[in-house]
């Protein structure tokens, strides 16, 4: 069953109702647009759950999402080893997803924006060019429904639809499978700390990534990533729980998604579809880290929208990729060759845990995590921290770290 085009006629469609396609709504919708958003209800991303400072400032997220605050976190070597990194005079915020991202799309509708729960599934043209989005809706009975815009945001994910069928070469970018359990979080231990998020470098739970647990007040995300299809991600999970003490532990829930690992070359169709989030491949490497980088892949999108409609000119499409490249490409590209040479080997993981005791090195990370830029010069540390890599790259250093 198809429902004919309606007169209605909206300034865009968002595809997708995460951090990315919640914010590009709500900031088109604050600014007097008017804003479909189109979202697969009741799906929730695997994700640790942690954002910065940076983050909870840029958009304005109240105090009371916050579920947890960690002081910490603990790298944890193949040979068991462990380094701490305390976050010094300050805390990295935990969010549940669950009810984060409903709260963003909740903010969107709050500021003018309709929704509608759906799965996209194709853009028509009409005789003008204007573009029709055509999508199955939630509700069976309603069928097939379409929506008359004068642009679309695809913010449906690392496998996304609106990517594949709009942008040359969009749905085809490098991803890394991650799946997390949430468990109910049990008392602290030796081996738990609500305020501390552990990080595990062992091949036996990831050949080429690295598992997780993350805290989040009443329950805690113990997750696993990896791009390696034969690697059972659910039996490398089932490991760490049983290791840590956590295998008894009540199951709330489960989630698996793709994460991509690469910026797409291209985020837009020159014409009036933009990508933001997950589709656009804007994931932190190494760290996998992805609200901070959604949610401002959303608003530079929805700038770029609103310039397109404000002016006619197709180019302000293409000004949102520059403009996010020109701010954080570079902390990628590091990113990028840090998962390439780190993560190869447990021999390797082994030394990257054991650079990440040196005082510099943690100054410098905390610095771009959590005001998400690389710090001012400081030439001493830089070359205090090469000389330390070099040494261990030529194994003329110390694999294991010393416990802490």
């Amino acid at each position: 069953m198809s429902h004919p085009d309606t007169d209605e006629l909206y300034d865009c469609v968002v595809v997708g109702g995460g951090p990315a396609g919640a914010t590009a709504a709500h900031d088109l919708a604050r600014s007097g647009r008017r804003v479909l958003l189109l979202d697969k209800a009741g799906r929730i991303k695997p994700c640790g759950g942690a954002i910065p400072p940076r983050l909870i400032q840029d958009f304005e997220i109240p105090e009371s999402l916050l579920v947890a605050r960690a002081r910490a976190a603990r790298m944890v070597a193949p040979s068991g080893r462990t380094v701490d990194m305390p976050v010094e005079g300050g805390a990295v915020g935990m969010v549940d997803r669950e009810h984060f991202d409903e709260w963003l799309r909740v903010r969107a509708a709050k500021a003018g924006c309709d929704r509608r729960a759906g799965s996209f599934m194709t853009i028509e043209r009409g005789s003008d060019g204007t573009a029709t989005v055509v999508y199955q809706a939630k509700d069976e009975d309603a069928g097939t429904l379409k929506i008359r815009t004068r642009t679309v945001i695809g913010a449906d994910g690392a496998k996304s639809r609106v990517a594949a069928e709009a942008i040359p070469g969009g749905g085809e970018t490098k991803c890394v499978f991650a799946y997390h359990e949430i468990i109910r979080s049990p008392a602290p231990t030796d081996g738990f700390d609500p305020a501390r998020c552990d990080i595990y470098y062992q091949g036996r739970l990831s050949p080429d990534f690295y598992a997780w647990v993350f805290p989040h007040g009443e329950t805690t995300s113990v997750g696993v990533g990896s791009a390696n299809k034969g690697f059972s991600l659910r039996d490398a999970i089932r490991t760490l729980r049983k290791d840590i003490g956590l295998d008894g532990a009540e199951l709330v829930r489960k989630e698996g998604a793709p994460i991509p690992l690469k910026p797409l070359k291209r985020w837009d169709n020159g014409r009036d579809v933009i990508l933001a989030g997950d589709a656009a491949g804007v994931v932190a490497p190494a760290s996998g880290e992805g609200i901070y980088y959604a949610m401002l892949g959303g608003r530079e999108a929805a700038m770029a929208i609103s310039e397109l409609l404000e002016t006619g000119n197709v180019r302000a499409l293409a000004g949102a990729r520059k403009r996010y490249m020109k701010a954080h490409g570079q902390v990628f590209m590091i990113l990028g060759i840090m998962q390439h040479f780190w993560y190869r080997s447990d021999k390797r993981r082994e030394g990257f845990v054991a650079m990440c005791n040196d005082k510099d090195v943690q100054r410098l990370t905390w610095d771009a995590y959590l005001n998400k830029r690389l710090g001012k010069p400081d030439h001493m540390a830089h070359l205090k921290i090469f000389l330390k890599d070099t040494a261990h790259l030529l194994g003329l250093a110390p694999a294991r770290p010393e416990r802490t």
